[in-house]
């Protein structure tokens, strides 16, 4: 029997994941640490993680997986990487890092890239990039020419998350177009490098890493990364994908009109589309999707809320270290809409639906003789729901068709509470499937290995779980809940006077 081995590289820990070819089913799976990474804040609206932690939580969580399962290396035959998006790691021309990795949830470039908008203009942005430079990687990039310029002066190559662990892994400087285009150095007119905003940034396109296809032998494990995995030298590295692009792949997301969602540090709402469309306002954004191709190309629309498991997390803490489990049962002895009870779910970071906007998270309506602990679980989950559906919202009118969405069995879709505020908000179907990012790299190990010789062949093991239909009874109950939610949104972020539209681009 021969293994795919899959890396999911995450703001709070990575896991493996080992895919029997065989059956395409999980046969082992670690995740390191045990307790969540800390994320590191110098300042208000920062976020940093030394990418050496996260090497060395691949090490650990790579041996652990050898003690849980006794596989002989020599087996795997491909090792697929997923990862956090939007990241940026710098390397010296040793491949040294030379400062903390500055993640996607951090803020801190958001004037950078709102400037770059302005003075690039919107029209020449959203037809080009597809979105506004933003808070992207590119953007951080400039933060740390301005700002950190003797660092900026040492600066060999460029890396997102996942490229930093595939040189660890190959000792070779690489991204893909699909990581390109999450950073924001890739223009979808000309389908190349955005040489522009590289330009207008004063940034060398020579610190960009050379590109690899998504699906291929990128390169092969070293003998000293073998060493320190306990793994053979010479394996294949042959897939790479951001966290969202590879979660839609795990799900079989791969054709126009189908979607996906996530649930974890971040809530994603991820739908396929293969017209050139962006929102005038930039509050969804488009990636180059992993099975895009020059003669036939895809986006993915991405829809992202920061303050989504974080805020689970937190709750977690503040009710006593509870499990999570506990916290969905403490949910389900609440109401529909937690007796007026409502929670903003935000204060991490600048969010994308609210147009870069820095917003704290509030807890509105509490009444001390009515509300406790069980309302305020429920609340919270509500929360975040309304906040994904106002982005589903925001998709729909960029014409992504929302009717049918996948997920993974993982994560707040572990919440009955969860899921069916989510159904009945959204008025969608959803399909939980067996899988989870880890594993969606492994499959996408074995397409690039040659293994599979097509992406439907990587599904073999892949199952439905479970199928959840709005009601209308509930319908209604969560659509008065949710219409409180806007409303008390609203007042802190006011409606746009303006007509929102959508901008379709025929190139």
């Amino acid at each position: 029997m021969k293994y795919l081995l899959g890396y999911d590289i995450g703001s709070s820990s990575i896991k493996a994941s080992l895919l029997s070819i065989d059956t395409g089913r999980c046969v082992a799976s670690v995740t390191s640490p045990k307790k969540e990474m800390e994320i590191t804040a110098l300042q208000p609206d920062w976020a940093e993680q030394r990418p050496e932690r996260w090497w060395q939580e691949v090490v650990n969580a790579t041996l652990q997986l050898r003690v849980d399962f006794d596989f002989d290396p020599a087996l795997i035959a491909g090792i697929g990487i997923t990862y956090q998006m939007h990241g940026l790691v710098l390397v010296d021309k040793e491949g040294e890092v030379l400062r903390p990795a500055i993640i996607w949830c951090d803020s801190r470039a958001v004037d950078y890239g709102n400037q770059a908008f302005q003075d690039l203009g919107p029209e020449y942005c959203l037809e080009n990039l597809l979105n506004s430079p933003g808070n992207f990687t590119a953007s951080k990039l400039k933060w740390v020419r301005e700002n950190e310029p003797a660092i900026y002066a040492r600066i060999h190559k460029i890396q997102l998350p996942g490229d930093y662990i595939a040189f660890k892994l190959t000792g070779q400087l690489q991204t893909t177009v699909s990581g390109l285009s999450e950073g924001i150095f890739w223009n979808f007119k000309q389908q190349a490098i955005a040489q522009e905003l590289l330009d207008y940034y004063g940034i060398s396109s020579a610190l960009l890493p050379e590109v690899v296809d998504t699906f291929s032998v990128q390169g092969h494990l070293t003998p000293e990364a073998a060493r320190e995995l306990g793994l053979a030298a010479g394996t294949p590295i042959s897939y790479r994908a951001g966290d969202q692009p590879n979660n839609a792949f795990s799900l079989n997301v791969l054709q126009a009109g189908e979607i996906a969602a996530t649930a974890g540090t971040s809530g994603v709402v991820y739908g396929i589309n293969e017209t050139m469309t962006s929102d005038s306002r930039s509050r969804v954004n488009s990636f180059v999707h992993v099975n895009s191709t020059p003669e036939r190309p895809k986006n993915g629309v991405l829809m992202c809320m920061n303050g989504t498991g974080i805020l689970n997390s937190w709750l977690r803490k503040v009710l006593g270290d509870i499990s999570y489990e506990d916290m969905n049962q403490l949910a389900a002895q609440a109401p529909v809409g937690s007796d007026g009870l409502t929670f903003l779910p935000f204060g991490n970071g600048a969010e994308r639906i609210l147009e870069n906007r820095q917003l704290e998270a509030e807890l509105r309506g509490l009444n001390f003789n009515q509300h406790g602990r069980v309302h305020v679980a429920r609340a919270a989950q509500e929360g975040i729901v309304f906040a994904l559906n106002y982005g589903v919202d925001i998709m729909r009118e960029s014409g992504v068709q929302v009717r049918k969405v996948r997920a993974g069995n993982a994560n707040m879709f572990l919440s009955p509470i969860f899921r069916e505020a989510f159904v009945n908000s959204a008025g969608v179907e959803l399909e939980l499937l067996n899988t989870d990012a880890a594993q969606g790299a492994a499959r996408g190990a074995g397409v690039g290995a040659g293994i599979y010789a097509s992406t439907s062949e990587a599904f073999t093991g892949l199952e439905r779980i479970l199928t959840l239909e709005p009601t209308a009874e509930l319908q209604e109950q969560y659509q008065a809940a949710y219409t409180r939610w806007q409303a008390i949104l609203n007042q802190i972020v006011p409606l746009p006077t303006t007509p929102r539209h959508v901008i379709q681009h025929a190139f």
